[in-house]
């Protein structure tokens, strides 16, 4: 069979990367099959956004942490796939067929690394509100710099909304953060954190509508629990109601998954599932040790690929060679110690 691959990876982003990074040094043929036109997954989401919580990494903003992972996920030189969507897997005698809106390819194992589907920002249920995404209404905060001086009302609860509220506070000339519950959703220093840097909270409210001149946003109608409104003037408003989670390709392949909550892949804690050969990481994946970190997938990704290892060659190692060992590395340690020794 002509081009079939160890690996077909069906999603670019952090775990996906990662996992493919893992392939490559365990000397598997890849496939990564992204939907959108870019790898990185959520991360292109908030370019800005600071991510705290990846060993050994200091604080960085997302968008540099996303560059790093491309770069280490095209080590080994995978075959990727962008703009397709897959839209099927059938399993065969001993190998998949991978049917996206473009082709159909062959692998040997499948892993899914789609995190919560494909990305679709739950929309503001307010009429004719999309004709303002054109100016000041927006779904992804994409540059900071745009709320310099501003006055910015964010409505949503959780970490992402909280997270953003504390980033643009800094720049913006006063900034909102509404929600239509008691309480924030998002983590409780970070919703305090907010208090230093004067953001006002507004609980059980929400979004009523607009007035706007010229499909620009110049003011937003709050409403109250108690069914009072008041006007809010506004510069640039900000939507995080989560995402739709597209669950088509599960519901409608071929093979049919074990799932929790009509959605997640129910799996083991090393990435395998009730179909062999399929594997399932990052936040796509549920067991009872799931850790729902950025640094849990990079566990998930090394695991299931060992497991992918041992399924394809029983006679391999379990595990792959730590990199301080690996012959794979030699050439690359010697450039690296040369640089650094260079700068010394």
């Amino acid at each position: 069979m002509s081009n079939i691959k160890d690996v077909t990876i069906i999603g670019g982003g952090p775990a996906g990367l990662y996992a493919s990074f893992y392939a490559g040094l365990r000397g598997l043929s890849v496939r990564i099959i992204e939907y959108n036109q870019q790898l990185g997954g959520k991360l292109n989401l908030y370019p800005e956004k600071i991510v705290w919580d990846i060993g050994a990494m200091p604080a960085k903003p997302a968008a540099y942490i996303m560059e790093d992972l491309i770069k280490q996920g095209m080590t080994f030189y995978p075959e990727v796939k962008l703009n397709e969507k897959v839209l099927n897997i059938k399993k065969c005698t001993d190998h998949f067929e991978v049917e996206t809106n473009a082709t159909t390819y062959l692998s040997r194992t499948v892993i899914l690394a789609i995190g919560s589907g494909i990305i679709n920002p739950v929309k503001l249920e307010i009429k004719d509100a999309e004709r303002f995404e054109i100016n000041n209404l927006h779904y992804v905060v994409r540059s900071l710099q745009r709320f310099k001086g501003k006055r910015v009302l964010i409505s949503g609860g959780g970490n992402t909304a909280v997270d953003w509220a504390r980033d643009i506070a800094p720049y913006a000339a006063s900034v909102h953060i509404i929600c239509r519950k008691e309480d924030f959703k998002g983590h409780e220093e970070m919703v305090r954190k907010l208090d230093d840097l004067r953001v006002v909270k507004l609980t059980n409210q929400w979004i009523e509508s607009f007035n706007a001149e010229d499909d620009y946003i110049t003011s937003a109608i709050i409403k109250r629990s108690d069914h009072s409104t008041h006007t809010l003037d506004v510069d640039e408003v900000i939507i995080n109601h989560g995402f739709h989670m597209d669950s088509e390709l599960l519901d409608k392949s071929d093979i049919q998954l074990n799932r929790i909550d009509n959605f997640y892949v129910a799996g083991n804690a090393d990435g395998s599932t009730n179909i062999e050969g399929v594997y399932a990481i990052g936040d796509i994946l549920k067991h009872d040790a799931k850790v729902n970190l950025i640094a849990g997938c990079f566990h998930d990704a090394a695991i299931a690929i060992n497991k992918i290892k041992s399924y394809l060659d029983p006679e391999a190692e379990s595990y792959g060679i730590v990199s301080s060992h690996n012959p794979v590395f030699e050439e690359k340690n010697k450039i690296i110690k040369d640089t650094i020794m260079h700068h010394e």
